[in-house]
């Protein structure tokens, strides 16, 4: 499978504007033959706290994702806040289209405390996995990558970890270790897609998109600008690995 994380900046709380400019950039994915197309954490409005943010589940990015997946015959996800039927704040769901019409959803666990996203998100339940022409496929949304222990729970059923993120540049390098060791520690592929460009509170990101190996090895990188990070993964080759060095037999907790 061709895995493209879009790595793009984001107009502030404006879902048009950022769906016109990423629609080019889907296309441009699928048209360099990516089968799974990743957009960022809240790609459609900026990681906003500002009261009311939230969608309808299903609404307008959503549904933005799902026509991407059936107007390119491709998979589509990324992250955006949207409130559930069973109360009045929003989740931060990572949304998976298919190019079947279905439709995938994870509720980010861990909401971000250190800038307050748990005063106006709701955490989620647990993770969701996903199995796409034989690769597994579990999304994580940001904050999520520094819990390891969701990582390795999760690991005998995944092939490939999709991390979403607003991760900041002041703490980029934590993104770019945290990623390669979630790789190496659960012997599977990683793909973290994350945005470039200043929010509307000012914030300043780097990109530093990637997809790391089973061994930790990076495949791919993005540098800090807009830009299509694409990369082969392959679910062999996750088994062979994971065969060669039985270290998850050994995991303990």
């Amino acid at each position: 499978m061709r895995v493209a994380a879009v790595q793009h900046d984001i107009v502030w709380e404006d879902r048009e504007a950022n769906f016109a400019r990423l629609a080019p950039q889907v296309a441009r994915a699928a048209g360099a033959g990516a089968d799974l197309v990743l957009l960022t954490e809240t790609f459609s409005t900026g990681f906003s706290m500002t009261p009311g943010i939230g969608e309808p589940e299903g609404g307008p990015s959503a549904q933005f994702l799902a026509g991407q997946a059936a107007e390119h015959g491709v998979w589509v996800g990324g992250s955006c806040p949207e409130i559930a039927p069973d109360g009045p704040l929003p989740y931060n769901s990572f949304v998976l289209a298919g190019p079947d019409g279905s439709t995938h959803r994870y509720r980010k666990l861990h909401p971000f405390t250190h800038g307050g996203e748990h005063e106006r998100f709701r955490a989620g339940a647990g993770p969701l996995t996903v199995e796409i022409s034989g690769l597994r496929i579990t999304p994580f949304v940001c904050y999520d990558l520094r819990f390891a222990d969701v990582f390795w729970r999760a690991a005998p059923e995944t092939d490939l970890y999709v991390v979403v993120a607003n991760w900041p540049a002041a703490r980029r390098l934590h993104w770019q270790t945290l990623l390669q060791a979630r790789a190496i520690e659960n012997q599977a592929y990683v793909v973290g897609c994350n945005r470039v460009g200043t929010a509307g509170d000012g914030t300043e990101h780097a990109g530093d998109s990637r997809v790391v190996s089973p061994m930790g090895e990076l495949l791919a990188t993005g540098a800090g600008v807009e830009t299509l990070v694409l990369a082969e993964v392959d679910a062999a080759e996750v088994a062979a690995t994971r065969d060669r060095l039985r270290f998850l037999p050994d995991r303990r907790g």
